[in-house]
């Protein structure tokens, strides 16, 4: 009896080192001092009237930018732009696009367990794409659009990239974005003495039935 309690006790330990847990790195926008670049993120931006290499997005100045109708920051997340001009207009000709990617590192863990649920807001609009792949689209400032993903992972570092489109008018307009992560979850990768608590503890369940059957 006893050794079938230290084998139920073994498994249980191999189990249990693969609980879930919130995917690191998930950060929402404007995590850090106002005016100061966002640097969870990085951004690529072109157009015909505006041309940004790989740089860092700028996080608005709470009660200077965004001006309304734009949701209004709070300590929760905030708007980021592509640069410190934070009124400067873009796009008077044609429609630009900003491309904002959040990288992060899922090793060590189960990548096909994965999983997150979020929603941004965008000027004007954004596709969002994990590893290249579209989970979600929306448009608008004053009301902020879902996105999720459960599959479409990938051992080591995966990329979430929103990317926004900003219309063009005459004498041009803002463009930003903003991110709020809900929820997320990944399971742990057991470490391989847990495979060997785990295997020891059904040899010996074996061992013990097996005997039974005999004195029987």
């Amino acid at each position: 009896m006893k050794r079938i309690i230290l084998a139920g006790a073994l498994a249980f330990a191999a189990v249990s080192s693969a609980h879930a847990v919130r995917i690191n790195d998930l950060y929402n926008t404007g995590i850090g001092a106002n005016g100061a670049g966002d640097t969870h993120y990085s951004l690529n931006a072109a157009s015909s009237d505006t041309v940004i290499g790989n740089t860092v997005p700028v996080i608005t100045l709470d009660n200077v930018w965004p001006i309304s109708p734009w949701l209004a920051n709070d300590g929760t997340s905030k708007w980021i732009t592509p640069t410190a001009s934070q009124g400067q207009s873009f796009d008077a000709f044609s429609a630009g696009t900003y491309t904002y990617t959040l990288s992060f590192d899922l090793t060590g863990y189960n990548a096909g367990s994965a999983g997150f649920t979020g929603r941004f807001a965008a000027d004007n609009d954004a596709v969002v794409k994990l590893n290249n792949q579209v989970i979600a689209s929306g448009s608008g400032f004053t009301a902020w659009n879902g996105f999720a993903a459960n599959s479409g992972f990938q051992a080591g570092v995966n990329t979430l990239q929103f990317v926004v489109g900003n219309w063009a008018q005459n004498g041009g307009n803002p463009t930003g974005l903003r991110v709020e992560f809900l929820t997320s979850s990944v399971t742990a990768v057991p470490e391989p003495s847990s495979y060997a608590m785990l295997l020891a503890g059904l040899v010996l369940v074996g061992v013990v039935g097996s005997r039974r059957k005999q004195v029987r």
